[in-house]
């Protein structure tokens, strides 16, 4: 942290990392996504007790521990419903959201529709490795059907759930897909969808290297989309129905107003206060 000629303080990625030391498996892609995240917001040069981080159950949801932050450590599935209070209580709040393909499509995936219909200004990362890793492997809702484990022999034989076409549908006013071993790119696009209004949705490639060794191989087949980011819903879609599920970018910026909060200070009252009204 610094101070320029102009005294505004200047902050590194540092500032915004705790001094909790991140136990995930050697190799595991949530590294990166941790050090993007941190140095998107040393970019935006938010203010650490300005800004929270929420979290549901997984491995990814550790991350709030590791930022220097506000944060939650919440229930399996529930961060959104947590994050939508705590920016309907404090809209002054940059709030992110982190999770896995698990906790934010299975369990959560109601929230997870709801939160992009709401469009609460919300900034939601998903490190997607399709498995449950913290429970020993399972297939979670975006593992190919055919993918074949000890758990699942033969596959699980279900499609799988997609989640840049469902936040479309759902109402989301920004998509975007990122890998997680391009850290500098995953930061930009971070720091775009904090800036942009309404609930912006970032899908991460985040290669869980212990149950699935073969997503080492994902650096060989993701690359930059093509086609620019679009405002209209119909290219974005079409474009989305016949993806690969390696095109990296920004997909889609919407223009919807975020959901006004109609946050009143004046209105607020101490718990004391507000409970003497349900007193029988």
């Amino acid at each position: 942290m610094s101070t320029t000629a102009d005294n505004i303080i200047s902050h590194e990625p540092a500032d915004y990392k705790s001094s909790y030391k991140p136990i995930w498996c050697p190799g595991c892609g949530d590294y990166a996504v941790l050090k993007s995240m941190t140095k998107a917001m040393a970019t935006l040069n938010l203010q650490p007790e300005n800004m929270a981080v929420i979290s549901g159950i997984g491995c990814s949801s550790r991350i709030p521990a590791y930022t220097n932050c506000y944060g939650f450590h919440g229930l399996h599935g529930r961060s959104l419903a947590i994050a939508s209070g705590v920016k309907a209580a404090r809209p002054d709040l940059t709030v992110l959201v982190a999770g896995g393909d698990g906790d934010g499509f299975s369990i959560g995936g109601n929230h997870f529709l709801h939160a992009c219909r709401r469009n609460l200004d919300l900034t939601y990362i998903v490190m997607d490795n399709e498995v449950y890793g913290m429970t020993k492997g399972q297939a979670s809702p975006t593992t190919a059907p055919d993918w074949d484990s000890t758990l699942t022999p033969g596959g699980s034989g279900m499609s799988p759930f997609h989640p840049l076409v469902i936040a479309l549908a759902s109402g989301a006013n920004f998509v975007a897909r990122c890998y997680s071993g391009d850290v500098n790119e995953t930061a930009d696009i971070i720091v775009e969808a904090v800036k942009h209004p309404g609930f912006s949705f970032i899908q991460i490639l985040s290669p869980c290297v212990t149950y699935r060794p073969e997503q080492k191989e994902w650096k060989k087949y993701v690359r930059k989309a093509e086609l620019v980011s679009t405002d209209d819903e119909g290219r974005a879609a079409r474009r989305l129905m016949t993806d690969d599920g390696f095109n990296l970018g920004v997909l889609y910026q919407g223009t919807r107003e975020p959901y006004n909060l109609r946050h009143n200070p004046d209105a607020l009252v101490e718990a004391s206060e507000l409970g003497q009204q349900f007193e029988v």
